[in-house]
């Protein structure tokens, strides 16, 4: 049975261990060697303040989501950036919607009005996620990471979280 909840330091293991496979064999991730469980479990905490989630299968971590800042000046506390990541057997079976639509309510719930996800391109896996859940294109950027011996592309797609009528909640700048 599928489950979400929040993920706390003792899962960094767990999502380390999902993470290196994209990190060593794919440039979906621009890392150039995976973090350690330590690390990952530091990048866990400092994700407090937007949502860190894990997807269980029984009990076993198969995949995790998390939002943080989309940048650094005040003006865009409103807007975070998402990124989502399941073991690759896991991949296609319904787990990564309940997780991400979890994570963007999450996110929603706490203020936050868009989401931005960037994906290196090709990635079609992703691409489907994100269109299904809605989230619509705004660009591409152009040759902007080397990897394994090419330079790739990075789509960036958006989704509005909260409507823009709705009251606004004062986040931190």
């Amino acid at each position: 049975m599928l489950t979400t909840r929040d993920a706390t330091g003792s899962d960094g293991e767990a999502c380390a261990a999902i993470y290196a496979p994209y990190v060593t064999g794919t440039a979906i991730s621009f890392e150039l060697e995976p973090p350690a469980p330590e690390v990952m479990s530091a990048r866990i905490a400092a994700a407090a303040a937007h949502a860190w989630l894990v997807l269980e299968d029984t009990g076993e971590v198969i995949g995790y989501a998390y939002g943080h800042p989309f940048a650094e000046r005040a003006a865009y506390r409103w807007t975070c950036e998402t990124s989502i990541y399941l073991a690759r057997d896991r991949r296609r079976a319904g787990g990564g919607r309940l997780l991400y639509r979890t994570l963007l309510d999450r996110l929603a719930a706490r203020g936050y009005r868009r989401a931005m996800a960037g994906m290196t391109l090709p990635n079609e896996a992703s691409a489907g996620l994100h269109r299904a859940l809605g989230f619509e294109p705004v660009g591409v950027y152009r040759k902007v990471g080397w990897k394994h011996g090419a330079w790739h592309d990075v789509a960036w797609v958006q989704k509005t979280i909260v409507p823009d009528e709705a009251p606004l909640v004062e986040l931190p700048a």
